[in-house]
């Protein structure tokens, strides 16, 4: 048996790269506008807001073109679904111990991926309401603007929570780097994936 597995192919992670530096870009530029103190320390506020809409716009580009890849579409496959084996493991405290056989994705990861997928049309939609003003009556505007804060913050949670628990996990950071992992931690964190992929 080989000492490591292939994870995510160039395509995955030049994705998972683009929709990165793209989301850490617009969470950065959000909080620079959202913070009038920060906001007189860096100045060009054109300049940043502009930088803001154009990283959100372009946001969802990466996603569509991933689409191109086959391993891409059939990971979004496998994001769509719980299985009985993820209902479990969402509602257990012991989820690590390696007694729920985990596939590609564990549970959370697949919640996780539906809230950003979610979160990222929910801010598109608004900061175009935003941006072009002309679109909508002010009242809606305004709407736009409270749920845009929400969940933009709500987003920035989650960003955070998935770096927090990437920070934690040198292996999974290491799939998505390279594109391989090792068996041994395949076998432990994902064992219906690992004996999909070498059986």
């Amino acid at each position: 048996m080989s000492d490591t597995l292939a994870r995510f192919t160039p395509a995955e992670r030049a994705v998972h790269r683009a929709v990165a530096i793209l989301m850490g870009t617009c969470l950065v530029t959000a909080a620079v506008l959202y913070n009038g103190s920060v906001m007189l320390v860096v100045g060009h506020r054109h300049t940043v807001e502009m930088v803001h809409v154009v990283a959100g716009l372009a946001l969802p580009v990466p996603m569509l073109l991933g689409a191109l890849s086959a391993a891409y579409r059939s990971d979004l496959r496998r994001l769509d679904r719980l299985t009985p084996s993820d209902w479990r493991w969402l509602v257990t405290r012991t989820r690590r111990d390696g007694r729920i056989r985990v596939g590609k994705f564990n549970a959370g990861q697949k919640v996780n991926a539906w809230l950003v997928a979610g979160s990222t049309g929910v801010l598109l939609g608004t900061g175009a309401i935003m941006f072009w003003t002309g679109l909508v009556r002010l009242s809606w505007r305004s709407g736009a603007t409270f749920v845009h804060d929400w969940a933009a913050l709500g987003l920035g949670l989650l960003v955070l929570g998935h770096v927090a628990f990437a920070i934690r996990d040198p292996e999974a950071r290491r799939g998505m780097r390279v594109g391989a992992v090792s068996a041994r931690w395949a076998r432990r964190e994902h064992a219906a994936w690992a004996d999909e992929v070498e059986g």
